[in-house]
Parts: structure tokens; sequence; C-alpha cells
């Protein structure tokens, strides 16, 4: 007994040492390709260091959910390929203890992490998710830092384009050309200086533009032509000034984006906000559908049973003939000009129902879009619970069967392995996204594929047999497919002959 409690505790700190290191390294990796899918919202705006950090937080708890299956993978292949290796596996195997005995403390351990994954993706992802969003959004609404660059035109000061062709080192601007089209394209203005200095005020709220001997160029819209009375003579105007002062609203401080705005939206609820929003989405869905349904309905097949009403029949008929009367007749009895109103009427009242049939396929459509949004989230804090429970149960045995432990080999397998897991698992939430598989299916559909995978593996390697044994019928079929497409390709070949000669 004191043993295996020794070979639980030596597996122990094996895996959760290459688990944790495994999970930093993908945690890293993952955040700077998400920093880079970012870096416009972050690169040359004088953002601080707090909130850089803030942003690095979050981003880091969103990419958990891609970090943590892939480290219990890498960290259960590389402890049992180091332990098949070393024969230490061999040994136990040896000494009596089944493979499942000897992975049962790793199994608790990562059972606790799979139900700490839920417990995580449920209650701290939303509210990292929610944060983050909202600083993005506070990002991208930054005005960046003004740095314009020599030769070339700069269009990030909003209603204008600056054009310089030099700089000092005391940070004046040189020969200088600026297009002003703050008032709207046609009533642009063109600016040239010698000189020029761009500072912005204390508050941070304004910019300050100094321009030292230079002309303006401005057209004149017709307003001030014919108050100047002007309209035949002078077309645009000309201004020389030694200095001129431009003040542009400019507002440079970093302005946080409400969260609270952010709370509806899926990606910011945990389980049971997400079963009630789902519950209370179909209520309104279906009553939208049944509203929709009485409007068509109240008009009577698009209003052929209130035809009677707008037509004038004759006073001589009777109730019983008035009931009896046919529209074929009706139609008959019009002139060629009635008829003609009475189709345009029809295809109007037509075209008037397909729109409202169109319009009302959007309102619904919208609504179930949402819909599957709310389910996709649902099922993806599930799913990443499971996802972790089932790459040990591909790590752990495919390590004890191919015995290659340290960083080479394991690192490929693992890359390999998480690589198709990411594309069947983003294959089924584009498929649930776009409303072509169930949403359940869509998201559970990476979980179906590697969980046969899983139970293979383990399989083999309780049964201390190789992969590839037990698939022979599987070469031998193969082999007699070759052999009959072969001997086929050799008939044709001599029919051809023969029939040539």
């Amino acid at each position: 007994m004191n043993v295996v409690k020794k070979i639980d505790s030596y597996l122990l700190r094996n895996f959760l040492g290459l688990f944790f290191a495994t999970f930093f390294v993908a945690i890293f990796i993952l955040l700077m390709q998400f920093m880079w899918m970012h870096v416009n919202d972050l690169v040359g705006k004088g953002i601080e260091l707090s909130v850089l950090a803030e942003f690095f937080i979050y981003a880091a708890a969103s990419v958990v959910p891609l970090a943590l299956p892939l480290a219990i993978l890498l960290s259960s292949l590389i402890t049992f390929g180091n332990l098949a290796e070393k024969v230490e596996l061999t040994a136990m195997k040896a000494a009596g203890i089944s493979l499942f005995r000897i992975m049962r403390s790793l199994i608790v351990t990562v059972a606790l992490l799979s139900i700490g994954a839920f417990f995580f993706s449920n209650n701290v992802l939303p509210k990292s998710q929610m944060k983050l969003w909202a600083l993005i959004f506070s990002l991208r609404q930054k005005a960046p830092e003004l740095q314009i660059p020599v030769g070339e035109f700069y269009d990030e000061i909003s209603g204008y384009n600056i054009y310089v062709r030099g700089k000092t080192r005391s940070g004046d601007l040189l020969n200088l050309m600026i297009y002003d089209y703050s008032g709207g394209f046609e009533n642009a203005s063109v600016m040239v200086a010698d000189t020029g200095r761009l500072n912005a005020s204390a508050d941070k709220l304004f910019l300050t533009l100094d321009l030292i001997n230079g002309e303006t160029f401005e057209n004149l819209d017709q307003k001030q032509q014919r108050a100047t009375g002007t309209a035949k003579n002078i077309p645009y105007r000309r201004e020389t000034f030694a200095h001129k002062r431009i003040v542009i609203d400019f507002s440079t401080e970093f302005n946080r984006y409400d969260e609270s705005i952010l709370e509806d939206q899926h990606v910011s609820k945990n389980v049971h906000q997400l079963l009630q929003t789902i519950d209370s989405m179909r209520a309104v869905s279906a009553e939208k559908s049944r509203e929709q349904s009485n409007q068509l309905l109240a008009s009577r097949y698009f209003g052929r049973e209130n035809a009677r009403e707008s037509v004038q029949l004759p006073t001589s008929l009777t109730s019983d003939e008035r009931a009896m009367y046919n529209l074929d007749t009706l139609w008959a009895s019009f002139s060629p000009e009635k008829k003609k109103q009475v189709l345009y009427m029809a295809q109007e009242r037509a075209r008037n129902y397909r729109d409202q049939v169109d319009y009302n396929a959007i309102v619904l459509q919208e609504t179930d879009r949402a819909i599957r949004r709310h389910e996709i989230e649902l099922y993806r804090k599930f799913t990443l619970a499971f996802a972790c429970f089932i790459f040990f149960f591909i790590g752990a045995p495919l390590g004890a069967i191919t015995k290659k432990g340290g960083l080479g080999a394991p690192v490929v397998m693992s890359v390999i392995l998480f690589i198709i897991y990411y594309i069947i698992d983003n294959t089924g939430y584009k498929m649930a996204r776009e409303a072509l598989w169930p949403s359940w299916q869509g998201m559970w559909l990476s979980s179906f594929v590697l969980l046969p995978i899983g139970l293979y593996l383990t399989y083999k390697a309780t049964t201390d047999s190789s992969i590839t044994k037990g698939l022979d019928w599987i070469r031998w079929m193969w082999g007699q497919l070759k052999t009959k497409v072969n001997n086929r390709r050799n008939y044709v070949y001599k029919h051809n002959r023969r029939s040539v000669r």
C-alpha cells in the first residue's frame, strides 16, 4: 500500500509540474496571438501601463479555454511517455499494478481540473469577457498619439489631412500642406505654411495648430457668394497670413466604455442566465410568430373573402343570389378599364403581403440568431470541461504506447492532435452559428469525434498492444482492392491492344 501511495505522489509531482509549465507556456503563446489580432487598438495611442496590464489579464483569462485542454494533453503525454521510456511503467505493471490503478490519482486530479474549468467558464469567464470587450471598445475610441510622419499624408485627425515635408529637432513642422474638410468636402479649404507647431491643450480636449507665413485657399459657397455679390467674379477666396492659429476638437483622453451595456450579451452570462434568456427569447419568438400568422389570416387569404364588400352588386339580386354570386361572373362583367384597375390593385396587395412576409422573416431570423448564440455559449461551458477529460485519456495512453518522453515527439503529437481538435471544433461552431446543424450537435462535434479515439487508445494501452494491431483486416481489404484494380487495368489494356490489331 505504501508503494502505491508513493507511486501516486510520484506521478502527481511529475504531472502537476509539467501541467503548470505547459499551461503558462500555452497561455503566453495564445496571448501573443490574441494581442496580434488587436495590435491596432494598442499601438500608438499612449496607453498607460496599468491599462495594458489590465488588458493582458482579461485577455489571458479569455484564452484559458484553449490553453487548459492543450496543457492537459501535453503534460499527460510527456508524463506517461517518460514512464514508458524509462521502463518504469513496465516495472509497475510487472509488480501487478494495472494501468488504471496507476492512472487513478491523475484521473481524480483531471476530474477536479475539469470541474474547476466548468466553474471558471461559468463564473469567471463571463465577467472577464465583459470587462475585456468594454476595454477593447474603449481603446478603439481613444484617439492616437500625434506622431505626424514626414513625406506622408496624416489623416488621424478627423476632418483634416496634413502633409509635412520636414521636421526640426525642436518639433516644428516645415512646409506644411493642410486639407481642411471638416465643413464637408464641398466646402473644403487648403492651407500651406512655411512653419507650424502642433500642441495639445492642458485638458487634452483640443489641439492648437500655429501656422507661420502661409496662405489659405477656400471655395465660396452660394450663400457667401450672394452675401459678397461676387458670384460671377471670384469663385474662391485667398488669404495670406503671417500667423494663424487653428483650434481642433481632438480628445486624447482615455474614456471607459460602460460595461453595463454588455451585460445582456451572451458572452457575459452564466448557465442560469443563459437558460433564462433562451426561454424568454423562445417565448418571444413564438408570440411573434403567432401575431404574424394572425395578421395574415385576418386578411382572409389575401382579401378574397372580402371581395364582395368592395364590389357593387346589382340591386335587383336577392340575398340568396348575392351569396351565390360567382367571382368569375363578376370578372366577366367588368369593363377592360375596370379589369386593369382590379389587376393593379391585386398586384399591389400581393406585393404588400410579400414585403410583410419578408419583414416578418427578418424579425424572426434575428431572434433565432440570438437564440443560437446563447445556446452555443451554453454548450461551450460544458464542452470545455469534457474536452479536458477526453484529452487526458488521449495523452496518457498515447504516451504509454509510443514510449516517447521529453519535449520532442510529445510536443509534435500534441500540436497535431490539438490542431485537429481546433479544426473540428471551429467547423461545428460555424455549422451551429449558421443554423446548418442544431446548436448541440455543432458544439459537441469535437467531443463526439475525440471520445472514440480516447477509448480506443486507452483500450490499446491497457492490453499492451500496438495501435495498429487488430487492424490487419483493413490492410487485407486494401490489398484485395488493389489486386482487383490492377487486374481490371491489365484486362482493359490487353483488350484494347487486341482491338487495335
